[in-house]
């Protein structure tokens, strides 16, 4: 099918990546060489952007990085949204939709 694009094991690929994506055929091709849990990662982290002008960086950084050769994006802690595994320690520590302690309060996220 011409117009199938592959996504992630959880998330689905946003017009606006999938536009910079089919942009370049050989961009193309490193994403579909990626496993469906490497796309999920790029996606999650892109969809975790809450300003238009971080999410626009992260889509650049993302076809720079599979250009460089990398399968996740670089200091990601991963997709929390997995149901397929619980979130690691780390991933725990810096939860995208924990809340974090404000100075003078206690730490809420543990």
């Amino acid at each position: 099918m011409a117009n199938s694009f592959p996504h992630g094991t959880v998330h689905q690929a946003s017009d606006d990546l999938q536009v910079a994506i089919r942009s370049d055929p050989a961009l193309l091709t490193l994403w579909e060489s990626l496993t469906p849990l490497g796309r999920n990662e790029f996606i999650c982290w892109i969809e975790d952007a809450k300003k238009e002008t971080t999410r626009a960086r992260r889509i650049a950084r993302t076809c720079d990085e599979l250009r460089d050769g990398k399968k996740r994006p670089c200091c990601w802690a991963g997709c929390i949204h997995r149901t397929d595994k619980a979130p690691g320690r780390w991933q725990q520590a810096v939860l995208v939709d924990g809340k974090k302690a404000k100075p003078g309060k206690p730490d809420q996220t543990r």
